[in-house]
Parts: C-alpha cells; sequence; structure tokens
C-alpha cells in the first residue's frame, strides 16, 4: 500500500526498493530478512551478567465459556495459557514464538494487564502485576508498554498523530500541556518520521509508517518493559528490517527489555538472544539462541525450524527436510491428557498420554517438556524423564520410587539434567 498525501522526501524512509510492494514480497524480491537487517545491525547478542526485570511463574488465563439459554451457565474453560514460566532480562529480549492459537497474544496482554490473569504470578520490580487492581497498576502502566500487531486497526483514525502519541502523557500528567507537542516531536524524530506531520491522521501514512507512530505512543512514558505482539508481521520484508533495527536502537539507547511476540522465526532469530517455543498454552521449549536454532529438542521445536524458508539453499537448488505435521490443532476447551503435543507427535507412546511432562532444564540456558527429547534425527526410543518422575515406560508408578523434586520456576539452575547419560550434571 503506497503512501496517501505524504510528502515523496518523507517517504522515501519506508518505500521498498523497486520491484517490491509495501506491504507484501513479490517475484523480484530475493534478499531474506536476516540480509537486510545486518545491512543495519547484526543480531542482538545476550548479557548473561543482566538481572531479570519480569519474572513470570505459573501464569494461567482461562477464559469462560457460557452455555446458551437464559441462565447461562459455565459449562467449560478455553485453557488460553495453562502454567508459563520465564524471565525477561533487564535490557534484553525474549522471542515468544509457536502457530496461531498457541496463547502468545493473550500472555503479551496477560503482563500489560489488559487482561487479569486467572492464577499466577508476574513479578516486576518488587510487584506482582497479577495481584494488583487498576488503580494500583496505572503508575507501573507508565513502565509497561505494548506496541499492537497491526498499524491499521491499533490508531484511532479519528485522532492525529499528535494526539494519538501525546495521550500518555496526558493522561499520567508527565508533562505540562504547553509541553506535551515538543514532546510528540521528538518522539516522532526518535522513529525516524517528520515532525511536523503530527497533525496529520493515520490513513495519510503506510504500513511501515504507522507502526513507527505505534513505537512511537509505546515509548512516550519511557517504558521499561515492551510487549512487541508481531510489530512487523504486517509489513514487507525490507520495511520489516528498518523496524526491527530501529527498535535495536531505541533498546540500546533507552535499556528498554523487550517480550517480543512473533511466528517468523528468522525475525526472533536476529532480534531476540532466548527464545520461548509455545504450544496449546504452554512453553514446550525454551533456550538461548544458539540452542534453540542449533539444537532443538522438543520435536515441535523442529517441525517449526523446517517449516523456515533458507534463501541460500533454495538458489543452490537445496532444500532441508519438511517435518509434516499430522492432524490439526487440538481444542484448548478440552485438551489431550499428558503431553499436549502428542495427538500430532510422531513419537507419542503410551506414557506420554498418561503423564504431562514436565519443562526439565538439560543445559545451562536450555529447558524442553518432551519425554523424548532428543535432537532431530537422535530422539530416544524410551522416555528420558521416567526415572525421574518415578514411573515405568509406559508412564504406570514405579513400586517403591518416588519422583525427583524439580525446579519449575522460570529461571535457570547451576544443575540440570543431562538426557544422554540420563543424570544430573553440574556446570
Amino acid at each position: 500500500m503506497s503512501d496517501v498525501n505524504v510528502d515523496k522526501a518523507d517517504a522515501s524512509q519506508d518505500q521498498p526498493t523497486p520491484g517490491q510492494g509495501d506491504n507484501g514480497p513479490v517475484a523480484q524480491q530475493v534478499a531474506s530478512f536476516s540480509e537486510l537487517a545486518q545491512q543495519g545491525h547484526t543480531a542482538t547478542q545476550l548479557d548473561l551478567t543482566a538481572p531479570p526485570v519480569l519474572e513470570v511463574e505459573n501464569l494461567k488465563m482461562y477464559f469462560p465459556v457460557k452455555s446458551s439459554g437464559v441462565v447461562r451457565r459455565t459449562i467449560g474453560h478455553v485453557q488460553a495459557v495453562d502454567g508459563i514460566s520465564f524471565q525477561v532480562p533487564k535490557g534484553g529480549s525474549l522471542g515468544l514464538v509457536g502457530e496461531s492459537g498457541c496463547g502468545k497474544s493473550t500472555t503479551g496482554r496477560l503482563i500489560t494487564r489488559l487482561y487479569t490473569p486467572t492464577a499466577g504470578s508476574m513479578r516486576f520490580e518488587g510487584h506482582d502485576l497479577a495481584q494488583l487492581s487498576n488503580r494500583q497498576m496505572k503508575p507501573l502502566r507508565k513502565d509497561v508498554q505494548m506496541i499492537f500487531q497491526d498499524p491499521y486497526t491499533s490508531l484511532n483514525p479519528r485522532h492525529t498523530v499528535g494526539s494519538i502519541v501525546g495521550a500518555p502523557l496526558a493522561i499520567h500528567n508527565v508533562v505540562p500541556r504547553k509541553q506535551i507537542l515538543p514532546r510528540v516531536q521528538e518522539l516522532l524524530r526518535v522513529v525516524g518520521l517528520n515532525p511536523e506531520h503530527y497533525n496529520r491522521y493515520p490513513n495519510e501514512f503506510s504500513g511501515g509508517q504507522r507502526q513507527r507512530i505505534g513505537i512511537a505512543r509505546a515509548l512516550t512514558l519511557n517504558p521499561k518493559l515492551l510487549v512487541a505482539d508481531e510489530p512487523v508481521s504486517a509489513l514487507d520484508v525490507s520495511i520489516q528490517a528498518q523496524v526491527i533495527n530501529l527498535l535495536q536502537d531505541l533498546q540500546k539507547e533507552f535499556e528498554i527489555a523487550f517480550l517480543f511476540i512473533a511466528h517468523d522465526l528468522a525475525v526472533v532469530r536476529h532480534f531476540c538472544p532466548e527464545v520461548a517455543v509455545m504450544y496449546l498454552g504452554k512453553i514446550v521449549e525454551i533456550a538461548d539462541r544458539e540452542s534453540i536454532y542449533r539444537h532443538a529438542h522438543h520435536p515441535y521445536t523442529q517441525a517449526l525450524l523446517s517449516a523456515v524458508p533458507d534463501v541460500k539453499q533454495a538458489a543452490i537448488g537445496g532444500r532441508r527436510e519438511r517435518i509434516r505435521l499430522e492432524g490439526d490443532v487440538p481444542s484448548p476447551i478440552n485438551p489431550p491428557s499428558g503431553c499436549r503435543f502428542r495427538t500430532r507427535c510422531s513419537l507419542a507412546q503410551e506414557i506420554c498420554a498418561k503423564v504431562e511432562p514436565p519443562l526439565l532444564q538439560i543445559g545451562k540456558r536450555h529447558k524442553v517438556a518432551c519425554h523424548f527429547a532428543g535432537e532431530l534425527g537422535n530422539h530416544p526410543n524410551t522416555p528420558v524423564t521416567a526415572n525421574l518422575l518415578g514411573v515405568d515406560h509406559q508412564g504406570s508408578p514405579t513400586a517403591g520410587a518416588s519422583a525427583t523434586e524439580l525446579s519449575v520456576g522460570p529461571g535457570y539452575e547451576d544443575e540440570w539434567y543431562d538426557v544422554k547419560s540420563q543424570r544430573m550434571v553440574r556446570g
């Protein structure tokens, strides 16, 4: 979609190269996202010394399902998010990936308290966001902001850019009213837009520019944590690279932490040093970038990675083998017993239906929830979790055996379970 009533000189920053559209790739486009992004910045690196700014533990969100009729009763619950735990480091980025409907966006809205969680905790700078009332949340909303997925519907078409970006300043009384406009113009300049366009409306901008407006609005109150819900999914690849590079610049300058929700694994690989994979409301694998992309142990993660297009391999005529999942995603109202992925997993055995696999730490910064965890092509024939859980290979309790107490918190321990030797190791 091209710009409407935007000066050519001002719109050039978001204009695609010849042969490309503003919101979708065409035949002439051959560069991948990673190649375009690395023209501006290298991939974000992990800071092992950074303390967590957000710790989420056993977070749940169940939406009630009501019966029809005059007297509406609750007949079930949609288990959108069911007991997830993770942490986001200060000034760092955690990527949250998975299929549509797995609970990613619900997680983001829980952290920003657009939803009130059913259970669990969200600790942010000494506050449990899950327990605060709306009044108690108001001063903290300055520190936790959100970039929404759709740049076309997240901006009010009846308001000017100046009123959209300046609204948080007026609501929180951050600056005197006379200083709101200069602050708005400064923010527009920071995100690469013309400061003089504060009096224009969203429909006068392209998709990439609208997303920059959304980013400016999220930055208005100098947040410490930004939840970015697929901020570049509606944009062309070249514009995606510009916006991601912009977010990297802002992260370095203002030390902003990101929970980056996306389904594009190439974008996540560039922006996020750590990645969590969700399936049907649960985290099935979480690890640093290297472990996820090169040494994934969960069959669902491996299937996702196999679907990522590889431009270089396609150019030389080689392609990695695609792992095709059978069946449909089960209903979150009535998820499968045990492992939720077992109905689509080629490795599933009887234990998968009887016992839910724990999110087990198998490396220094690597956790996975699978009874048959292993690298692609090297999955074991017998469950690696049986001894830990005190069950036999079919999932039935073993006489005289007791389950090992496992850490289920959001962080990582100095001791973990080595799946090859099936014993605890310390590193």
